[in-house]
């Protein structure tokens, strides 16, 4: 058997299981979105005053109107992400929702969201992040329970930039195009038993 033959095996083979990778990026992404949305939800008249305030919030119109679309798509795309459902659809409201969070809360602080002063993308807030954490982990050391605070993980500075919102644009867009998955979405069950595939 040849090596041609042999990469057209592997790739037969993947074909029957290519509904994993989908499977996989929803089911990532769901309870992300999901908690997202519901955070927005139980404290939705703050949500509303953040996106309609332009001094310390959004400044966006209809902030309500929008806090809510917010809401329901975070909250129910995510749901309907568990099961496949709508996946191309659902994809591109959360999309927009990613990419208004990118560019209209994170952009300012750069690309990374955890401050790693070693990054080669870290800014020049990032850098003065490492002196800042020293003296804080000094602090805690010295008058607090420091092996009870950080049994859990390590102490890190959030830098709040646009790595996590990008991040799951782009997850999302892989589903835009790929659909909910070959065997694993109710997407796919539709489509068979209507003659689609």
């Amino acid at each position: 058997m040849s090596i041609t033959q042999l990469y057209q095996g592997f790739l037969k083979a993947l074909h029957y299981a290519e509904g994993l990778a989908p499977l996989a990026l929803r089911l990532y992404l769901a309870p992300v979105l999901m908690q997202a949305g519901y955070n927005k939800w139980i404290h939705f008249s703050d949500t509303v005053a953040w996106f309609g305030n332009s001094y310390w919030g959004l400044g966006l119109p209809f902030p309500a109107l929008l806090a809510g679309v917010a809401v329901a798509t975070e909250f129910i795309g995510g749901l309907l992400l568990i099961i496949g459902l709508a996946t191309r659809l659902i994809a591109i409201p959360m999309m927009i929702t990613m990419l208004v969070a990118a560019f209209s809360v994170h952009w300012e602080n750069g690309w990374l969201a955890i401050a790693d002063h070693t990054s080669w993308l870290a800014n020049a807030d990032i850098l003065n992040a490492a002196e800042k954490l020293s003296r804080a982990k000094a602090i805690l050391q010295e008058h607090g329970n420091y092996e009870w605070l950080t049994s859990s993980g390590n102490i890190v500075i959030i830098n709040n930039g646009i790595e996590f919102a990008i991040t799951y644009f782009c997850m999302l867009l892989a589903l835009l195009f790929m659909g909910g998955g070959r065997y694993t979405s109710v997407d796919y069950v539709i489509a068979k038993r209507n003659g689609l595939l």
